[in-house]
Order: C-alpha cells, then sequence, then structure tokens
C-alpha cells in the first residue's frame, strides 16, 4: 500500500473526529519512522508520550509476546502476575499504597476523581464532593474529565457536562484557598507541568503550599502524570522533583510503551476507599498490557534517568543557543519541552512534518517535543537539523 492508499481508506471507513497530517507511519527503529512510501522521519512526538522506548525495544517485544503466548487476558476476577508485578514495582517506586490499573489517562482522572468524591463522602457525606482544577489544565475527553479540563474551548456542544468542578489560577494560592471557603472541597487536581495548555510547569513553591494547605483541611491532591510520568521529565513521576506527597497520582501514556495502560496510584490515607464493586474495568490490568509495563519500568533505571535528564537539557540549551528571533522562551522538564514561536506554531510544525519530523503543538503558540526516552543523541541532532532550518525562516 501507498501513502495515499491508507489515507483514503482512512477517511472512508474512520470517523472523522481527527484531523491528521497527510502521513501514513508504517514502521520504525527507536525515534526513527517511516512512511508507506519509504520516507522517514525523526520522532519528537512518540505518539504524544506515549513510545516511552521507541520503536522495536528488544525487552519490552520479549515481554509482550511472552505473555502473549501464555495468557493475553483473563478478568479482573481472576488473580494474574504481571499486573501484581508492575504494581509492586510503582508501590515501592513512589511510597504510595496501591494501584487500580486503566486502559488510558482519561480513566485514570475518572477513577482519581470517583475516589476523591468517595474518600470525602465516606468520611463527611454528602455535600462535599467538588474538585478544584486549574485553568489551561487538560485532564482528559470524557464527559466528567472535559468538565475537569480549566479550558473553554473543550467545555462546548457535548451539554450537560459532570457538575462538581471549581477553577482556580495556575501559581496563585490565594485562588485557591478562594475556591475552598465554601467547605464543599474534596480534592485539588492539577498537573506540575501543563502539556496541553502549553507545557507549562508550575512554580514549586506555589505546588509545596497547596499540598500543605490540603493536608491540613483533609482535602485529598490528585497529581495527573498523564503526560509527565513514567520518566518522562527525568524521575519516575515528576512529583518527585516538587517535593510533595500526593494522596492520588494518575498515569498513563508511556506506562506500556505503545499498549493501551493507565492507572491510579493511592497514598495509605485512601488506598482502601475505592472497595468491590465501587470502581471496575473489563481491560484495566490486563496481563499483555502489564507485562510491556513492567518491561518499561525496568528500563527506567537511575542511570537511564539520568540520560533523560541530560537529553533534555542539551535539545533546550541547543534551541536556547539560536537565538532565533520566533522563539520566544524555551522550556520544560527531561524530554517534555515547550518552544514558545511568534509564528503560527500549527503552521510551524505542520511544515516540520513535511520535512521529517514529527512534532506537537500545545497551548496558543507552543511548538511542543516528546521524543522517546530512548532517542539517540544521532536523532536528536538530525531533529535539531530539521526545526533549526524550519524555524529560521520564519
Amino acid at each position: 500500500m501507498t501513502n495515499q492508499d491508507v489515507m483514503q481508506l482512512t477517511d472512508e471507513y474512520i470517523l472523522g473526529s481527527y484531523k491528521r497530517f497527510p502521513v501514513a507511519l508504517e514502521s520504525g527503529d527507536n525515534a526513527t519512522l517511516k512512511d508507506f512510501d519509504g520516507k522517514s522521519y525523526i520522532d519528537f512526538a512518540s505518539g504524544i508520550g506515549v513510545c516511552s522506548l521507541g520503536c522495536g525495544n528488544e525487552s519490552w517485544l520479549a515481554a509482550i509476546t511472552t505473555q502473549a503466548k501464555k495468557l493475553p487476558h483473563t478478568s479482573n476476577l481472576f488473580y494474574t502476575e504481571p499486573a501484581a508485578t508492575a504494581a509492586k514495582t510503582l508501590v515501592e517506586r513512589t511510597g504510595l499504597k496501591g494501584v487500580f490499573f486503566s486502559n488510558s489517562g482519561a480513566e485514570a482522572n475518572e477513577g482519581a476523581i470517583k475516589l476523591a468524591r468517595k474518600y470525602s463522602f465516606d468520611k463527611y457525606g454528602a455535600g462535599r464532593h467538588n474538585i478544584i482544577t486549574l485553568n489551561h489544565s487538560f485532564h482528559g475527553r470524557t464527559i466528567t474529565t472535559l468538565a475537569a479540563t480549566g479550558q473553554d474551548v473543550f467545555h462546548q456542544y457535548f451539554f450537560p457536562f459532570t457538575e462538581g468542578f471549581l477553577y482556580a489560577e495556575p501559581n496563585d494560592v490565594a485562588s485557591i484557598k478562594s475556591a475552598c471557603m465554601s467547605g464543599t472541597v474534596c480534592a485539588v487536581m492539577m498537573e506540575l507541568i501543563q502539556g496541553e495548555g502549553g507545557v507549562l510547569p508550575l512554580d514549586k513553591a506555589f505546588v509545596q503550599e497547596v499540598a500543605e494547605f490540603c493536608k491540613s483541611r483533609d482535602i485529598l491532591l490528585l497529581v495527573d502524570e498523564v503526560q509527565t510520568g513514567v520518566g518522562r521529565t527525568g524521575t519516575l513521576f515528576c512529583f518527585q522533583q516538587y517535593g510533595i506527597e500526593p494522596d492520588v497520582v494518575t498515569f498513563a501514556k508511556g506506562i506500556a510503551a505503545g499498549l493501551p495502560f493507565g492507572g491510579v496510584l493511592a497514598g495509605a490515607n485512601c488506598a482502601e476507599v475505592l472497595s468491590a464493586g465501587t470502581h471496575a474495568t473489563t481491560f484495566g490490568g490486563n496481563p499483555i498490557c502489564a507485562a510491556g509495563a513492567v518491561a518499561v519500568l525496568a528500563a527506567l533505571t537511575p542511570d537511564f534517568l539520568g540520560e533523560v535528564t541530560q537529553k533534555g537539557a542539551y535539545i533546550r540549551e541547543t534551541i536556547a543557543g539560536w537565538n532565533l528571533p520566533v522563539v520566544t522562551s524555551v522550556r520544560g522538564l527531561g524530554l517534555m519541552i515547550g518552544i514558545g514561536v511568534s509564528c503560527s506554531h500549527r503552521e510551524a510544525v505542520g511544515k516540520l512534518v513535511e520535512s521529517g519530523l514529527l512534532a506537537l503543538t500545545a497551548g496558543a503558540d507552543t511548538i511542543r517535543l516528546m521524543p522517546p526516552l530512548t532517542i539517540t543523541k544521532d536523532e536528536i541532532d538530525e531533529g535539531l537539523s530539521i526545526l533549526k532550518t524550519i524555524l529560521s525562516a520564519y
């Protein structure tokens, strides 16, 4: 098949809810992908942060194929080893108490929202159910997680949205405290780096003060690490760089390196809230996906994570060093990088893709880079060369 064949087939039979680039990807080797016409691309997007180990990682392939031959799936009415092993590793490396496995980030955030509301209901009864999220946040595309998202652009068409969300300003503690004055708040939910909002890191002092305030009021702190987690920022989870102990952490994207997997990590104070029958999923904890997660977690050694930090610093420093007029800022942590630009970020990313570099947009003016954590120096330099050429033309 050719690119055109795949695009025609897709347009005819798949609902048009995505605005796709005119590229049909067929295969890849680490961070170098090829389309059906044989053109190569450097991958600075990794499926929006999903392909954490790139394409063709041998340890990951061995883990999932071995598990597929043994037991591809069973219901959560039975015990399986891969999910238990993945959960043990996550608990031991975060200090939290237990895990609920989902299939996606939106599902994980739905689970966290349910956990927070039930925690409060069990202790205080009805009426203490509101959850504060931040303006410019993004928490998913289900009806409830769209409501949780602090961007008006997502609050359209699908009325009525789930009630019970209040919005506060990022890096403004007074805004959080003001929203809590009614006594109806059970949780604060935040991304430590607002990904879809523009790769906007929250101030550490703000996050720490909010964490202390929540603890003093028995308000749960939910940290959405769907984009920032699983090594993306140079530590297993981004909260480990902020000096806080969240009550709940959600994750997905890179946890199984391309397979649909996510979850909710709960601290000791709320790990018993989701008792039998209160929350469930058919595919969550699937043995093949969980085996992929075990392989990913095994790869994320301290040395590996140190390399993620170094690679991210190299990319950010290189871009900043170009001193291009079109670049207004370079920000991020690890391999989650935002480039503020004064041109149309959508137009620029389109030109990057045409030139053989896969990148993303975020917010109103940001080019977002989220390459595989395994990307090599040669692949980075090739991608940066394309990026410099395109941005220099503005």
